[in-house]
């Protein structure tokens, strides 16, 4: 029989390994900015352009690499971090595996510039596929410049299946976000198309937290700190009052280094209990410095999941430290002063001597004489007054007529030709029985179809604001928003960049009853942040879809007879009033047939 196993060439293993490591164009952003932080580097810069899919570009100036480095950091598993098995539980640089650079290098054309401060002459290499194409001597400056050129090129399943560019620039903020954050005493830069999104120095950790999400953070965040001989835990966490519906503004960081963890997640939720409700989360940003043999950060190809050899107990320090940073604040109750034997605050008059307070103590008290037990008796319910019946209720109905029925409460005044049941459900008679509504779903399918109509033709006319909107959105959401800003304004919304982070919104669609205009477009925003599709006019019926959805359910409310009459008319003026855009019941009918049956 013939040998069946070989081994696989290292550019098919490098672009095996790419599909764990180089998921998109953010992850290449990640992995270099990672290796410009590791280098010793206090300036990095990051140019981007198409959302990272024609270039990636990173710039430091750190130590830089010697020729045969230069070279050698593009082979798998090469790496200047270990040396032994033992390092593994050592580590407090951000990258180790030496899987990085090959990995990039085998699905995408690579160009790096490298000089070290004692070098004249710095090194140029080209690779492509991992294929080298050349290596020759450059003048270039100290430090390291790595160019990303047509990412997924060689593999064009992985380039299909990237989300639109708004969606993959929202994943490379997010990543420039996570590794900026700790290093608030280093430089950093970003540009996408040649248009500044970030241009941070070095600051303080809450000054580099509000450059990043906003000057309005420094209202919303309180700090913590916490230190003990397991772990030391610091960082901001927001205000109940400021908790958003979107998600973005949550960071746990570890050594410096970004990780997710739904356990600690939950001991953080867990201090909010009956201060938010469930669809709302807080902004926090918080840091565990831990010894690093406790923890084991070598468990997944992106190094954002990680191990602790003392979780339950970290859960424990995190709770209590969030809970003493709100209490801290007033932000939660700590006494209830209407419970009985509730602490006396005495208060004097000026000229008052004050009186020390005089404590009595029984000294002949001692706890570990028995004392007496009084006799506990199962309750009897013979023992509780028995609940009398009612009488005189027919009064309530004294001077009506029955109509149409045996029971006064049963009437209904003539003129009335429908029943609303708890601002949610209309019910009518028809021919063929009762004709049941719901209400918000009618509305999400007349508010689709009237948005998806406007655009093929024009604009629909917007309602103008009393007073306009303005409001902080963090980058990736700002850049999402501008994104989509031309499908929003063809149903009726006017809103536009006011500087900096900020957003004015001028006009909503005239055709909508929307509360909260402002949660309205956050929990948009939060919807489509994964799922935008690449074609336009997906894009533009997944928003309008989410819209009216959202927009709808400001009509859970009471309706007067002309509002139903009308609700009626638009709906059955759609083209499908059956069911909502996405497919649930707008309608049905309870047939007379039906009802009798289960009459009997």
């Amino acid at each position: 029989m013939a040998d069946l196993i070989q081994v696989l060439p290292d550019s098919v293993a490098n672009q095996i390994a790419a599909g764990e490591v180089i998921q998109r164009p953010s992850s290449v952003v990640k992995e270099l900015m990672e290796n410009a932080i590791d280098s010793g580097a206090d300036r990095i810069s990051v140019i981007i352009r198409d959302a990272g899919r024609t270039l990636v570009q990173v710039t430091d100036n750190g130590c830089g690499m010697s020729e045969s480095d230069a070279r050698l950091c593009f082979e798998r598993h090469a790496t200047s971090k270990i040396r032994k098995a033992d390092d593994l539980f050592s580590i407090r640089t951000m990258g180790f595996r030496g899987e990085a650079l090959a990995s990039v290098a085998s699905v995408a054309q690579v160009e790096l510039k490298t000089k070290t401060m004692d070098a004249t002459m710095g090194t140029r290499i080209l690779i492509k596929a991992s294929e080298l194409e050349s290596q020759e001597p450059v003048a270039c400056s100290d430090g390291t410049n790595i160019m990303v050129r047509n990412l997924f090129f060689n593999v064009p399943a992985r380039r299909k299946f990237l989300k639109a560019p708004s969606t993959e620039l929202k994943h490379i903020i997010t990543e420039f976000q996570r590794i900026a954050l700790p290093a608030h005493d280093l430089t950093f830069t970003l540009l996408h198309n040649d248009s500044e999104v970030y241009n941070l120095s070095a600051a303080r950790p809450h000054e580099r937290v509000q450059h990043l999400f906003g000057k309005s953070m420094a209202q919303i965040l309180v700090s913590l700190k916490t230190e003990t001989t397991i772990v030391k835990v610091s960082g901001y966490v927001g205000k109940p009052e400021f908790a958003r519906k979107t998600f973005g503004e949550q960071f746990f960081f570890v050594n410096n280094r970004f990780m997710k963890h739904p356990y600690l997640h939950r001991a953080v939720m867990s201090c909010y209990e009956n201060l938010l409700t469930l669809d709302v989360v807080p902004a926090y940003f918080i840091f565990l410095d831990i010894d690093p043999s406790r923890i084991d950060v070598n468990i997944h190809p992106t190094k954002t999941e990680v191990k602790f050899e003392d979780e339950k107990a970290i859960y424990q320090i995190l709770q209590a430290s969030v809970r003493e940073a709100l209490g801290k604040f007033n932000l939660t109750p700590s006494l209830d002063f209407n419970q009985d034997g509730a602490l006396e605050i005495p208060y004097f008059r000026a000229g008052q001597p004050v009186i020390e307070p005089v404590i009595r103590v029984d000294l002949n008290y001692n706890p570990f004489e028995s004392q007496p037990v009084t006799e506990f008796r199962s309750p009897d319910f013979n023992d509780f007054p028995r609940r009398q019946p009612v009488t005189g209720w027919e009064q309530l109905y004294a001077g009506l007529k029955p109509q149409n029925g045996p029971a006064p409460e049963s009437a209904l005044p003539e003129s009335r030709s429908f029943l609303q049941i708890r601002n949610k459900y209309i019910l009518m008679p028809v021919k063929s029985g009762v004709m049941v509504i719901h209400q918000v779903r009618a509305f999400e399918r007349i508010l689709f179809e009237e948005y998806l109509n406007a655009g093929r033709e024009a604009n629909l006319p917007g309602q103008q604001l009393l007073y306009p909107l303005t409001f902080e959105l963090n980058p990736a959401d700002l850049n999402l928003l501008t994104g989509i800003a031309g499908e929003l304004e063809s149903i009726g919304f006017d809103i536009k960049p006011f500087g900096g982070q900020s957003v004015i919104l001028r006009t909503i669609p005239a055709s909508a009853e929307i509360a909260d205009p402002k949660e309205l477009i956050e929990s948009l925003l939060e919807e489509i942040k994964n799922e935008t599709p690449d074609i336009v006019g997906l894009l533009k019926e997944s928003i309008v879809q989410k819209v009216a959805r959202l927009s709808a359910r400001s009509f859970a409310r009471a309706m007067r007879e002309e509002e139903v009459q009308a609700l009626i008319g638009r709906l059955f003026a759609c083209k499908e009033p059956q069911f909502t855009p996405g497919g649930k019941a707008v309608l049905t009918i309870m047939r007379t047939e039906e009802i009798e049956k289960r009459m009997g």
